[in-house]
Protein backbone atom coordinates (compact mmCIF):
# COMPACT_ATOMS: atom_id res chain seq x y z
CA UNK A 1 0.00 0.00 0.00
CA UNK A 2 1.71 3.67 -0.96
CA UNK A 3 2.10 5.71 1.44
CA UNK A 4 0.35 9.42 2.02
CA UNK A 5 3.82 10.48 2.02
CA UNK A 6 4.85 8.92 -1.05
CA UNK A 7 1.37 9.38 -2.66
CA UNK A 8 2.16 13.02 -2.16
CA UNK A 9 5.56 13.49 -3.70
CA UNK A 10 5.35 13.72 -7.32
CA UNK A 11 2.92 16.79 -6.45
CA UNK A 12 4.93 17.76 -3.26
CA UNK A 13 6.78 21.14 -4.34
CA UNK A 14 10.65 20.49 -3.75
CA UNK A 15 12.36 22.10 -0.98
CA UNK A 16 14.71 25.48 -1.89
CA UNK A 17 17.30 26.32 0.76
CA UNK A 18 16.92 29.72 2.08
CA UNK A 19 19.25 32.17 0.87
CA UNK A 20 21.86 32.65 2.84
CA UNK A 21 21.94 36.26 4.32
CA UNK A 22 24.65 37.90 3.23
CA UNK A 23 26.73 40.63 5.91
CA UNK A 24 27.71 44.10 4.30
CA UNK A 25 31.19 44.35 6.18
CA UNK A 26 33.26 46.96 5.93
CA UNK A 27 37.31 45.83 5.51
CA UNK A 28 38.78 45.97 9.09
CA UNK A 29 41.70 48.24 8.09
CA UNK A 30 42.66 49.54 4.88
CA UNK A 31 44.21 53.06 3.59
CA UNK A 32 42.70 54.99 1.09
CA UNK A 33 42.96 58.71 -0.30
CA UNK A 34 40.72 61.20 1.54
CA UNK A 35 38.23 63.63 0.20
CA UNK A 36 36.45 66.76 1.00
CA UNK A 37 33.61 64.04 2.82
CA UNK A 38 36.54 63.12 5.21
CA UNK A 39 37.02 66.99 6.13
CA UNK A 40 35.15 66.94 9.63
CA UNK A 41 36.60 63.80 10.69
CA UNK A 42 40.09 64.83 10.37
CA UNK A 43 39.55 68.20 11.56
CA UNK A 44 38.48 66.51 15.23
CA UNK A 45 41.23 64.63 15.42
CA UNK A 46 43.81 66.84 14.18
CA UNK A 47 42.25 69.70 16.89
CA UNK A 48 42.23 67.10 19.95
CA UNK A 49 45.52 65.65 18.61
CA UNK A 50 47.41 69.65 18.57
CA UNK A 51 45.24 72.31 20.71
CA UNK A 52 46.07 70.19 23.99
CA UNK A 53 49.57 70.15 23.05
CA UNK A 54 50.54 73.43 21.18
CA UNK A 55 47.62 75.27 21.43
CA UNK A 56 47.68 75.71 17.55
CA UNK A 57 46.28 73.31 14.60
CA UNK A 58 48.80 72.64 11.78
CA UNK A 59 45.47 73.70 8.90
CA UNK A 60 42.16 74.70 10.22
CA UNK A 61 38.81 73.51 8.53
CA UNK A 62 38.55 75.37 5.40
CA UNK A 63 42.20 74.52 4.91
CA UNK A 64 41.68 70.90 5.32
CA UNK A 65 38.65 71.33 2.29
CA UNK A 66 41.30 73.40 0.22
CA UNK A 67 43.96 70.57 -0.04
CA UNK A 68 41.85 67.57 -0.14
CA UNK A 69 39.87 69.73 -3.46
CA UNK A 70 43.35 70.00 -4.99
CA UNK A 71 45.48 67.44 -4.26
CA UNK A 72 43.55 64.70 -2.44
CA UNK A 73 45.84 62.28 -4.14
CA UNK A 74 48.36 63.43 -1.87
CA UNK A 75 46.54 62.19 1.47
CA UNK A 76 46.13 59.20 3.25
CA UNK A 77 43.31 58.05 5.39
CA UNK A 78 43.81 54.73 7.57
CA UNK A 79 40.51 53.32 7.85
CA UNK A 80 39.05 50.81 10.61
CA UNK A 81 35.86 49.45 10.31
CA UNK A 82 34.67 52.15 8.28
CA UNK A 83 36.01 54.51 10.84
CA UNK A 84 38.78 57.08 10.54
CA UNK A 85 41.65 56.32 12.90
CA UNK A 86 44.83 58.38 11.29
CA UNK A 87 45.56 60.78 8.55
CA UNK A 88 48.06 62.41 6.21
CA UNK A 89 47.63 65.79 4.42
CA UNK A 90 50.35 66.95 1.61
CA UNK A 91 50.63 69.25 -1.30
CA UNK A 92 53.47 70.07 -3.16
CA UNK A 93 55.70 72.57 -2.95
CA UNK A 94 58.42 74.07 -5.67
CA UNK A 95 61.05 75.71 -3.63
CA UNK A 96 64.16 73.87 -1.51
CA UNK A 97 63.06 75.47 2.27
CA UNK A 98 59.68 75.91 3.36
CA UNK A 99 58.39 79.39 3.24
CA UNK A 100 54.95 81.22 4.60
CA UNK A 101 52.74 80.54 1.47
CA UNK A 102 53.67 76.73 1.90
CA UNK A 103 51.53 76.37 4.64
CA UNK A 104 48.30 77.42 2.25
CA UNK A 105 49.67 76.83 -1.12
CA UNK A 106 49.48 74.09 -3.82
CA UNK A 107 51.96 74.14 -6.37
CA UNK A 108 51.35 71.48 -9.20
CA UNK A 109 54.54 71.52 -10.59
CA UNK A 110 56.55 70.84 -7.44
CA UNK A 111 58.54 68.31 -7.05
CA UNK A 112 58.33 68.38 -3.14
CA UNK A 113 55.83 66.91 -1.12
CA UNK A 114 55.17 69.14 1.82
CA UNK A 115 53.69 66.60 4.73
CA UNK A 116 51.14 68.92 6.59
CA UNK A 117 49.83 67.34 9.64
CA UNK A 118 50.18 63.48 10.51
CA UNK A 119 47.62 62.83 13.28
CA UNK A 120 46.05 59.96 15.20
CA UNK A 121 42.84 59.42 17.06
CA UNK A 122 43.04 59.44 20.72
CA UNK A 123 41.96 56.41 21.22
CA UNK A 124 44.19 54.32 18.66
CA UNK A 125 47.77 56.17 19.79
CA UNK A 126 50.35 53.53 21.68
CA UNK A 127 49.44 51.37 19.26
CA UNK A 128 52.44 52.46 16.58
CA UNK A 129 50.01 53.73 13.97
CA UNK A 130 51.42 56.99 13.35
CA UNK A 131 55.09 55.36 12.10
CA UNK A 132 53.09 52.71 10.36
CA UNK A 133 51.18 54.85 8.74
CA UNK A 134 54.40 57.58 7.72
CA UNK A 135 56.15 54.33 6.67
CA UNK A 136 52.80 53.57 4.03
CA UNK A 137 53.16 57.30 2.94
CA UNK A 138 56.25 57.26 2.14
CA UNK A 139 56.06 53.76 -0.14
CA UNK A 140 53.35 55.43 -1.77
CA UNK A 141 55.22 58.66 -2.59
CA UNK A 142 57.92 57.01 -4.40
CA UNK A 143 55.66 55.66 -6.32
CA UNK A 144 54.58 59.18 -8.03
CA UNK A 145 57.35 59.80 -11.15
CA UNK A 146 57.19 63.39 -10.19
CA UNK A 147 58.15 63.45 -6.48
CA UNK A 148 61.56 64.27 -5.43
CA UNK A 149 61.37 64.40 -1.62
CA UNK A 150 59.26 65.32 1.21
CA UNK A 151 59.57 67.87 3.86
CA UNK A 152 57.24 68.54 7.18
CA UNK A 153 57.82 71.23 9.84
CA UNK A 154 57.88 69.77 13.45
CA UNK A 155 58.33 70.97 17.57
CA UNK A 156 61.69 70.07 18.79
CA UNK A 157 60.63 67.33 20.86
CA UNK A 158 58.95 65.43 17.75
CA UNK A 159 62.22 65.76 15.54
CA UNK A 160 63.78 62.40 17.26
CA UNK A 161 60.15 60.52 16.16
CA UNK A 162 60.53 61.66 12.55
CA UNK A 163 64.43 60.80 12.46
CA UNK A 164 63.10 57.05 12.92
CA UNK A 165 61.00 57.44 10.18
CA UNK A 166 63.96 58.47 7.95
CA UNK A 167 63.84 62.15 8.07
CA UNK A 168 66.79 64.77 8.89
CA UNK A 169 66.90 68.00 10.08
CA UNK A 170 67.92 70.86 7.86
CA UNK A 171 67.63 73.08 10.83
CA UNK A 172 65.22 75.87 11.98
CA UNK A 173 62.48 76.26 9.53
CA UNK A 174 61.95 79.71 8.50
CA UNK A 175 57.96 79.69 9.33
CA UNK A 176 56.63 80.73 12.90
CA UNK A 177 52.90 79.86 14.23
CA UNK A 178 52.58 82.22 16.91
CA UNK A 179 55.55 81.46 19.63
CA UNK A 180 55.85 78.49 18.11
CA UNK A 181 59.25 77.97 16.38
CA UNK A 182 59.57 74.29 14.16
CA UNK A 183 62.64 72.37 12.82
CA UNK A 184 62.11 71.18 9.33
CA UNK A 185 63.11 68.08 8.17
CA UNK A 186 63.47 66.00 5.04
CA UNK A 187 62.98 62.54 3.76
CA UNK A 188 64.10 61.72 -0.11
CA UNK A 189 62.18 60.26 -2.20
CA UNK A 190 64.38 60.14 -5.59
CA UNK A 191 66.52 57.12 -6.55
CA UNK A 192 63.73 54.48 -6.27
CA UNK A 193 63.21 54.13 -9.57
CA UNK A 194 62.42 50.16 -9.21
CA UNK A 195 59.34 50.89 -7.41
CA UNK A 196 58.40 53.43 -9.71
CA UNK A 197 58.44 50.63 -12.59
CA UNK A 198 56.02 48.55 -10.83
CA UNK A 199 53.07 49.27 -12.62
CA UNK A 200 50.89 47.46 -9.87
CA UNK A 201 52.62 50.02 -6.71
CA UNK A 202 51.81 53.26 -8.64
CA UNK A 203 48.14 52.42 -7.76
CA UNK A 204 46.92 54.05 -4.23
CA UNK A 205 47.50 51.22 -2.22
CA UNK A 206 44.55 50.88 -0.39
CA UNK A 207 44.82 46.59 -0.68
CA UNK A 208 47.93 46.52 0.65
CA UNK A 209 49.28 45.51 3.96
CA UNK A 210 49.58 48.08 6.43
CA UNK A 211 52.72 46.68 7.96
CA UNK A 212 56.23 46.79 6.60
CA UNK A 213 57.14 43.32 5.12
CA UNK A 214 58.84 40.65 6.59
CA UNK A 215 62.45 41.81 7.34
CA UNK A 216 62.23 45.32 6.87
CA UNK A 217 60.89 46.79 10.44
CA UNK A 218 59.04 49.99 10.80
CA UNK A 219 60.78 53.10 11.61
Amino acid sequence: MMSVVSALQPFARPMQPSPIQRRHTLPASEVRPLNTQDAISVFEIEREAFISVSGECPLHLDEVRHFLTLCPELSMGWIEEGRLVAFIIGSLWDKERLAEEALTLHKPRGSTVHIHVLAVHRTFRQQGKGPILMWRYLQYLRCLPYVRRAVLMCEDFLVPFYCKSGFRSLGRCAITVANLTFTEMSYPISGHAYMRRNSEAIRFPQALSLHPPLGVPPP
